[in-house]
This record gives C-alpha cells, structure tokens and sequence, in this order.
C-alpha cells in the first residue's frame, strides 16, 4: 500500500465532503427503501417487461424482506 501526504486542511475537506455524501446517501436510500411493496410492484408491472412469474417472486421477496430481522435493524 502506498502513503500519500497532503495537507491537514484537503483531508478536513475530504472528511466533511465524506460525511455530506453519507448523509444524503443514507436519506435517499431510506426514500426509495420505503417506499411501498405494492407501488414498487405496480411500476415493474407497468414496464411490460418482466414475466409474471418474476412480478409475483419480486413481490414476495420484497414482503420476505420487510419481514426480515435485517430490514427491522435499520
């Protein structure tokens, strides 16, 4: 691994501009994470491109998620 020195200043920057981007990052992924199962369903549907097989397993994946220890953690 390589060292690279630059002045305390430009790395206070990059730490502030770091923090910025996860804090709009974790924001958007909230937004669009809770958005509903079925309004998410309804907009691949829409497409016309999917099989409805896939709808229905997209639809209940994302029902198994909410349901998951995981999603509750967050």
């Amino acid at each position: 691994m390589s060292t690279v020195t630059i002045p305390k200043t430009q790395y206070q920057a990059l730490v502030r501009q770091a923090n910025a981007y996860r804090k709009i990052a974790s924001g958007f992924a909230t937004q669009v994470i809770e958005t509903p199962v079925t309004q998410v369903v309804e907009n691949f549907r829409a497409t016309k491109k999917y099989s409805k097989e896939f709808i229905v397993d997209l639809e209940d994946g994302l029902k198994d998620l909410r349901k998951s220890k995981s999603w509750r953690s967050k």
